[in-house]
């Protein structure tokens, strides 16, 4: 172990600029979940009733508290996501020296291992500026900070270095680098069928028995029953929509395959039909953040109505209005994670095909039509995918109106425009990896098949 880690850290000193960008991303992702989880440790450690002065009290009872961390610990899903892509990339850049470290004798296993390691030498690193950063800010605000905050602190250093390491170590798992420089990814072709067969069905019974109760004859039971009913719809539609962007990519790729004329749309077929779930492992997270936007717009407006229908007084409205705003702005921040992470994975999917793409140059395959091939990847199966998403988000949210606000609100509709607008931002983040297209593409990676 400590030879793998002495040659993880010789490797990083000897990065050149491209692999810093990949470090610095890491790095970067590394400081978001170390401040998230800080921001968590903090609020967990405050005892009782505590006047916090911003929030508008959202912070002063430990009710509320304890949403508030659960919501900070949801976000460090997409945040291990995002590390998990970026260590993918990696790999595939540093091709030649784990291929080296082939020839020397090494195993695939502690390639990766290694490959892994560097992974959380560069967590570490947006670990600790995070929590230099924290700390300020704690004696800042805080006058006398309990024993236990500092101790959840270094918790949380150590921790998420590991974390980003483990992530890494997961996302390398099927990568396999030969001694003659040739990464592959061995990925398997079968469906998620057993998933599916478990996942769908508990949580359809679960949708159907939460929603049968009798919220109305017992106030108690609608108060812990309705959020489940919620949580389980959400879920089941997100595991739905990720299902259908596997199918309709392999239904498209063969459709598409057999009948076009156009180049760039045959290329995208053919990738389609290639590997069909591995759109949907990467529009996984992009789904369920639209399921919840989607739903969250009709729950903010039921319960306003259902506030508003209650008359409550200002200060109270000003106390629910921050609570529904922050947790706006905490799915905006998930959405804006997923979408970096779809990002970093159109990248490394191009350069992991960079050969195949400098074949198809050579042969007088115009740039221009591979990157609309590489667009068409993204937009075929991840439309209709998102169209469910964004009505399972829409029917989750006027089903919480009808239950507590009792209204059907014609603005509900408009939560349809959070599934237009992740397609749009989907294409974008897409379309940033365009510019590596034109170095991956390039004949000379032929030299290196």
């Amino acid at each position: 172990m400590n030879a793998d880690l002495r040659l993880a850290w010789l490797l990083t000193r000897g990065s050149n600029r491209r692999e810093w960008w990949r470090a610095g991303l890491m790095a970067v992702g590394a400081g978001l979940a170390t401040g998230f989880g800080l921001a968590a440790v903090a609020i967990a450690s405050i005892e009782g009733q505590y006047v916090v002065p911003f929030g508008n009290g959202l912070l002063n009872q430990p009710g509320e508290r304890t949403g508030v961390v659960f919501a900070l610990v949801l976000l460090l899903i997409p945040v291990l996501g995002f590390l998990g892509q970026c260590a993918r990339v990696g790999a595939v850049h540093r091709d030649r020296r784990l291929a080296a470290l082939r020839l020397a004798g090494a195993a695939p296993g502690q390639v990766r291992r290694i490959a892994a390691l560097e992974a959380g030498l560069a967590c570490l690193v947006g670990s600790v500026i995070a929590v230099l950063a924290s700390v300020v800010v704690v004696l800042g605000e805080w006058a006398e900070p309990p024993g236990i905050v500092w101790a959840g602190f270094v918790l949380v250093a150590v921790a998420v270095p590991v974390l980003g390491a483990l992530v890494s170590a997961l996302a390398l798992r099927r990568v396999i680098t030969s001694p003659l420089g040739w990464v592959r990814r061995v990925r398997t072709t079968s469906r998620p069928g057993l998933a599916l067969a478990v996942v769908v069905p508990t949580f359809a019974v679960l949708v159907l028995l939460t929603a049968l109760t009798p919220y109305r004859d017992n106030p108690l039971i609608g108060f812990a029953m309705v959020p489940l009913t919620v949580v389980a719809a959400v879920v089941l539609v997100g595991v739905v929509s990720v299902w259908l962007s596997g199918f309709t990519a392999r239904l498209t790729g063969r459709y598409l395959a057999a009948r076009t004329e156009s180049p760039a749309v045959l290329i995208a077929a053919e990738r389609l039909r290639d590997d069909p779930w591995a759109a949907a492992r990467t529009h996984a997270a992009v789904l369920l953040v639209t399921v919840v936007g989607t739903g969250f717009v009709g729950v903010r407006q039921g319960l306003l109505a259902h506030l508003h229908g209650m008359r409550y007084p200002a200060e109270n409205m000003s106390f629910y209005e921050t609570g529904l705003n922050l947790t706006a702005a905490a799915i905006l921040v998930a959405l804006t994670i997923t979408l970096c992470a779809l990002a970093v994975g159109t990248a490394e999917s191009l350069a992991t095909r960079r050969r195949g793409l400098a074949a198809q140059t050579a042969a007088g395959v115009p740039r221009a039509v591979l990157g609309r091939a590489l667009l068409l990847e993204t937009a075929l199966p991840l439309a209709p995918a998102l169209l469910l998403a964004g009505f399972g988000g829409l029917a989750i949210g006027v089903g919480y109106g009808g239950i507590v606000g009792d209204v059907l609100a014609p603005s509900s509709f408009a939560a349809l425009l959070v599934p237009l607008a992740v397609y749009a931002t989907c294409l974008l983040a897409a379309a940033t990896s365009l510019p590596l297209l034109r170095r991956s593409a390039h004949p000379g990676e032929l030299r290196y098949t």
